[in-house]
């Protein structure tokens, strides 16, 4: 019956929408190697009174989510060891909204990721198949073997955890054939960016996202690593031709140019207007800012599901900008576009416990990552005039860097 199902296109208005996570629970069957969650535990969980009185406080405040659309996520460790809670959670989410008339009834959706161990349990399914027409879940496979179970461990154990996750990756594409991956990279994994992403591609995943973590664990020489796999990647993609039916959001045509401060200035991280309630029912700006994020500082905390919001807590992260966190050599980089950060790791690394001093930990992977970008796009480019394409389909690529 699940096997069925088909996701289709919903026209959904995400860049209209609020983004609420719940952190459902602390546990996961994972010990990521590279997992920025460091205060994982087994008795954290969310109870669904807490979770009850979020959503009332929410909805009736509407003043202050007052966004078109609505992103209900649910996060751990790994969300779906709690799937009997978020069945009920959502299930008052749903009765709420209508109830109360919420502008968000038929504008919401439910949003997971998951790391895919558990996905074909006939409880999943079942929750699955009662939010089919307001549900995302990607779930989270790190390439190869070897790459992904370099990382993805189980545990108190060694034990990679691919063979449990590509069993689920038919199941997971028939349901969602739309949804794409995330892929981390950190330093021992650069060897195998190549053949993870081409490897991903050949399990059927269209769209692969990939990011290095903002941490600071690069080693020198990392970067030139980085670039070779990446302009080995690029040579892939286009003399085969994936370019055309698949995407890798290392290439993009957005990055690598100098920034108009004068026209976007804008923050690079959406903490502040986004919002996080843990187990005991806290508010955090992001995830990122709650404890079991943060290795060095205390949380972070807005306010509380008793006490609401504390509006002038969250002021400092809504005029956050580039030029704020940014040391002048950031803001004058000729190749500042696309280079990111994680405002919970700009506070975690930061000495005075400010949220305006930006990490740069990833300033020359951004760079290396620049070059290999113009590489692939030189070459795209003159592959498809050589091939005789016809200049409105470039033009297509040039304005459309999604459709590559």
């Amino acid at each position: 019956m699940e096997q069925e199902i088909k996701q289709i296109d919903r026209g959904w208005l995400e860049g209209a929408a609020k983004t609420i996570t719940f952190i459902v629970t602390k546990d996961c069957q994972l010990a990521c190697k590279y997992c920025y969650l460091v205060g994982k535990n087994e008795n954290e969980r969310m109870s669904i009174e807490t979770a009850k009185a979020a959503v009332d406080y929410i909805l009736d405040t509407r003043d202050f989510f007052n966004e078109e659309s609505v992103i209900w996520e649910f996060i751990g460790g790994e969300p779906f060891l709690e799937i009997d809670l978020i069945d009920n959670i959502c299930d008052y989410i749903k009765t709420q909204m209508f109830v109360k008339n919420h502008h968000w009834f038929n504008s919401y959706r439910f949003n997971f990721a998951t790391n895919g161990i558990n996905y074909n349990s006939s409880k999943v399914q079942n929750f699955i198949k009662k939010n089919w027409t307001h549900l995302s879940i990607g779930i989270t496979i790190d390439g190869t073997k070897k790459k992904h179970d370099l990382n993805r461990v189980y545990k108190n154990s060694e034990k990679g955890s691919y063979d449990d996750v590509v069993l689920n990756i038919p199941l997971w594409l028939n349901q969602f054939p739309t949804s794409g991956t995330k892929v981390t990279i950190s330093s021992p994994d650069i060897p195998y960016i190549k053949e993870s992403v081409l490897h991903l591609y050949s399990l059927g995943i269209h769209e692969v996202n990939i990011n290095v973590v903002y941490e600071d664990v690069w080693k020198e020489g990392d970067d030139l690593k980085f670039e070779e796999q990446l302009l080995l990647l690029a040579d892939e993609i286009i003399d085969n031709g994936f370019y055309k039916d698949y995407v890798c959001s290392f290439f993009s045509e957005t990055i690598g140019k100098p920034m108009d401060i004068n026209s976007d200035n804008r923050n690079w991280c959406g903490a502040g207007r986004m919002l996080s309630i843990d187990a005991a029912g806290n508010f955090y700006p992001c995830t990122r800012f709650a404890q079991y994020s943060l290795r060095s500082k205390s949380a972070r905390v807005i306010g509380n599901i008793n006490d609401g919001i504390d509006k002038n807590k969250v002021r400092p992260f809504i005029v956050l900008d580039r030029i704020v966190q940014s040391k002048q050599e950031c803001i004058e980089c000729n190749v500042a576009s696309g280079c990111g950060w994680c405002q919970g790791e700009n506070y975690d690394i930061s000495e005075t416990g400010t949220i305006s001093q930006r990490s740069t930990a990833i300033c020359k992977m951004h760079k290396a990552r620049v070059r290999a970008n113009n590489y692939y796009w030189n070459k795209l480019y003159r592959k498809l005039e050589i091939d005789g394409t016809p200049k409105d389909i470039i033009k297509r690529v040039k304005n459309n860097p999604s459709f590559c």
